[in-house]
Protein backbone atom coordinates (compact mmCIF):
# COMPACT_ATOMS: atom_id res chain seq x y z
CA UNK A 1 0.00 0.00 0.00
CA UNK A 2 2.77 2.35 0.76
CA UNK A 3 4.60 1.47 -1.98
CA UNK A 4 1.39 2.13 -4.61
CA UNK A 5 0.86 5.58 -2.89
CA UNK A 6 4.78 6.34 -3.56
CA UNK A 7 4.31 5.80 -6.75
CA UNK A 8 0.94 7.81 -7.31
CA UNK A 9 2.64 10.99 -5.19
CA UNK A 10 5.65 10.72 -7.56
CA UNK A 11 3.52 10.51 -10.53
CA UNK A 12 1.38 13.27 -9.36
CA UNK A 13 4.60 15.41 -9.02
CA UNK A 14 5.93 14.42 -12.33
CA UNK A 15 2.50 15.52 -14.08
CA UNK A 16 2.28 19.00 -12.28
CA UNK A 17 6.06 19.52 -12.49
CA UNK A 18 5.48 19.21 -16.40
CA UNK A 19 2.82 21.70 -16.99
CA UNK A 20 4.06 25.11 -16.92
CA UNK A 21 2.26 27.31 -14.25
CA UNK A 22 0.20 30.35 -15.50
CA UNK A 23 1.88 33.41 -15.91
CA UNK A 24 0.51 36.52 -14.71
CA UNK A 25 -0.67 39.64 -16.98
CA UNK A 26 2.07 42.11 -18.24
CA UNK A 27 2.19 45.05 -15.51
CA UNK A 28 3.51 48.45 -17.06
CA UNK A 29 6.82 49.07 -14.51
CA UNK A 30 7.61 52.76 -16.43
CA UNK A 31 7.19 55.09 -19.16
CA UNK A 32 8.44 58.19 -20.99
CA UNK A 33 7.11 60.55 -20.03
CA UNK A 34 6.04 59.82 -17.02
CA UNK A 35 2.83 59.11 -15.93
CA UNK A 36 1.38 62.86 -14.02
CA UNK A 37 4.43 64.54 -15.50
CA UNK A 38 4.18 68.03 -16.38
CA UNK A 39 6.11 68.97 -19.90
CA UNK A 40 7.18 72.54 -21.18
CA UNK A 41 7.59 70.91 -24.34
CA UNK A 42 5.75 67.75 -26.05
CA UNK A 43 7.92 64.25 -26.60
CA UNK A 44 8.54 62.66 -29.95
CA UNK A 45 7.86 59.45 -28.79
CA UNK A 46 6.13 57.43 -26.16
CA UNK A 47 7.61 54.51 -24.63
CA UNK A 48 5.75 52.08 -22.04
CA UNK A 49 8.08 49.77 -20.37
CA UNK A 50 6.42 46.36 -19.16
CA UNK A 51 7.72 43.77 -16.61
CA UNK A 52 7.72 40.68 -19.34
CA UNK A 53 7.81 40.65 -23.07
CA UNK A 54 4.78 42.01 -25.19
CA UNK A 55 3.57 39.86 -27.80
CA UNK A 56 3.78 41.12 -31.29
CA UNK A 57 0.51 42.00 -33.80
CA UNK A 58 -1.71 43.79 -30.94
CA UNK A 59 -0.19 46.63 -29.36
CA UNK A 60 -1.57 49.93 -29.84
CA UNK A 61 -1.07 53.12 -28.66
CA UNK A 62 -3.34 56.14 -28.63
CA UNK A 63 -2.08 60.22 -27.75
CA UNK A 64 -5.48 61.85 -26.78
CA UNK A 65 -4.49 65.36 -26.56
CA UNK A 66 -6.92 68.14 -24.13
CA UNK A 67 -8.87 68.82 -27.80
CA UNK A 68 -10.24 64.89 -27.98
CA UNK A 69 -7.81 65.39 -31.31
CA UNK A 70 -5.30 62.36 -31.65
CA UNK A 71 -1.48 63.11 -31.62
CA UNK A 72 0.24 59.69 -32.13
CA UNK A 73 2.02 58.80 -35.11
CA UNK A 74 2.77 55.87 -37.13
CA UNK A 75 2.83 52.56 -36.18
CA UNK A 76 2.95 51.33 -32.36
CA UNK A 77 6.48 48.95 -32.10
CA UNK A 78 7.06 46.02 -30.03
CA UNK A 79 10.95 45.60 -28.81
CA UNK A 80 10.12 42.71 -26.47
CA UNK A 81 9.15 44.60 -23.32
CA UNK A 82 9.45 48.25 -25.33
CA UNK A 83 6.40 49.49 -26.81
CA UNK A 84 6.31 52.80 -28.40
CA UNK A 85 4.80 55.12 -30.81
CA UNK A 86 5.60 58.73 -32.47
CA UNK A 87 3.96 61.51 -31.17
CA UNK A 88 3.21 65.04 -33.85
CA UNK A 89 4.38 68.07 -32.50
CA UNK A 90 1.48 68.73 -29.69
CA UNK A 91 -0.97 71.78 -30.01
CA UNK A 92 -2.74 72.90 -27.23
CA UNK A 93 -1.65 72.72 -22.83
CA UNK A 94 -3.34 70.91 -21.07
CA UNK A 95 -3.54 66.91 -19.98
CA UNK A 96 -2.77 64.56 -23.14
CA UNK A 97 -4.01 60.86 -22.05
CA UNK A 98 -1.80 58.37 -23.54
CA UNK A 99 -4.45 54.92 -23.86
CA UNK A 100 -1.94 51.65 -24.80
CA UNK A 101 -3.63 47.94 -25.30
CA UNK A 102 -1.16 45.08 -25.45
CA UNK A 103 -1.56 41.01 -25.46
CA UNK A 104 0.14 40.34 -22.56
CA UNK A 105 2.72 37.34 -22.45
CA UNK A 106 -0.13 34.85 -21.37
CA UNK A 107 -1.99 35.51 -24.27
CA UNK A 108 -4.68 38.29 -22.20
CA UNK A 109 -5.07 41.38 -23.39
CA UNK A 110 -4.14 44.80 -21.11
CA UNK A 111 -5.26 47.75 -21.57
CA UNK A 112 -4.94 51.11 -19.39
CA UNK A 113 -3.69 54.64 -19.53
CA UNK A 114 -1.37 57.31 -18.39
CA UNK A 115 -0.91 60.73 -18.70
CA UNK A 116 1.33 63.91 -18.67
CA UNK A 117 0.40 67.91 -19.06
CA UNK A 118 1.95 70.10 -21.84
CA UNK A 119 2.23 73.28 -19.64
CA UNK A 120 2.85 75.62 -22.53
CA UNK A 121 0.88 75.29 -25.91
CA UNK A 122 2.94 74.01 -28.88
CA UNK A 123 2.75 75.60 -32.32
CA UNK A 124 0.80 72.59 -34.21
CA UNK A 125 -1.98 72.96 -35.54
CA UNK A 126 -4.87 71.09 -34.38
CA UNK A 127 -5.09 67.25 -34.76
CA UNK A 128 -7.92 65.36 -36.45
CA UNK A 129 -10.43 64.43 -33.70
CA UNK A 130 -10.80 60.59 -33.13
CA UNK A 131 -12.85 58.44 -35.37
CA UNK A 132 -13.10 55.89 -32.70
CA UNK A 133 -13.19 55.51 -29.08
CA UNK A 134 -9.75 55.78 -27.23
CA UNK A 135 -7.26 52.97 -27.14
CA UNK A 136 -7.29 52.41 -23.28
CA UNK A 137 -10.73 51.92 -23.67
CA UNK A 138 -12.30 47.83 -23.53
CA UNK A 139 -13.48 48.34 -27.34
CA UNK A 140 -12.76 46.16 -29.80
CA UNK A 141 -9.15 46.38 -32.03
CA UNK A 142 -9.37 49.15 -34.31
CA UNK A 143 -8.01 47.02 -36.98
CA UNK A 144 -10.04 43.60 -37.55
CA UNK A 145 -7.27 41.54 -38.10
CA UNK A 146 -5.62 42.23 -34.67
CA UNK A 147 -8.77 40.43 -32.96
CA UNK A 148 -8.01 37.66 -34.72
CA UNK A 149 -4.25 37.31 -34.01
CA UNK A 150 -4.90 38.06 -30.46
CA UNK A 151 -7.75 35.47 -30.24
CA UNK A 152 -5.08 32.79 -31.70
CA UNK A 153 -2.46 33.91 -29.41
CA UNK A 154 -4.50 33.45 -26.51
CA UNK A 155 -5.97 29.93 -27.17
CA UNK A 156 -2.27 29.08 -28.48
CA UNK A 157 -0.46 30.48 -24.95
CA UNK A 158 -3.29 31.33 -22.76
CA UNK A 159 -2.95 30.25 -18.96
CA UNK A 160 -6.38 28.76 -20.17
CA UNK A 161 -4.28 25.78 -21.28
CA UNK A 162 -2.52 25.08 -18.12
CA UNK A 163 -5.22 25.30 -16.20
CA UNK A 164 -6.85 22.31 -18.38
CA UNK A 165 -4.08 20.82 -18.20
CA UNK A 166 -3.69 20.39 -14.36
CA UNK A 167 -7.53 19.96 -13.93
CA UNK A 168 -7.29 16.99 -16.25
CA UNK A 169 -4.19 15.44 -14.58
CA UNK A 170 -6.05 15.99 -10.99
CA UNK A 171 -8.91 13.78 -12.76
CA UNK A 172 -6.44 11.20 -14.25
CA UNK A 173 -4.91 10.88 -10.56
CA UNK A 174 -7.83 11.02 -8.67
CA UNK A 175 -9.21 8.30 -10.63
CA UNK A 176 -5.95 6.07 -10.44
CA UNK A 177 -6.37 6.35 -6.52
CA UNK A 178 -9.73 5.21 -5.98
CA UNK A 179 -8.38 2.08 -8.76
CA UNK A 180 -5.55 1.14 -6.51
CA UNK A 181 -7.46 1.90 -3.32
CA UNK A 182 -9.60 -0.40 -3.94
CA UNK A 183 -7.47 -3.14 -5.51
CA UNK A 184 -5.82 -2.60 -1.98
CA UNK A 185 -9.03 -3.55 0.23
CA UNK A 186 -9.33 -6.38 -2.24
CA UNK A 187 -6.64 -7.67 -1.62
CA UNK A 188 -6.22 -7.09 2.22
CA UNK A 189 -9.69 -8.91 2.44
CA UNK A 190 -9.14 -11.99 0.49
CA UNK A 191 -6.04 -12.57 2.79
Amino acid sequence: MRRLLTVLLLASAALLGAVTPAQAHNVLISSDPKDGAELATGPKKITLTFDQPVRQGFAQISVIGPDGAQWQEGKTVVDRAKVSVGVKPLGPAGVYSVGYRILSSDGHPVSSKITFTLTVPGQAAPAQAPAAEPVASAAAPQDPGLGAQAAEAAQNGGAGMAVLWIAGSIVVLGGATVVAMRRTREQGSAG
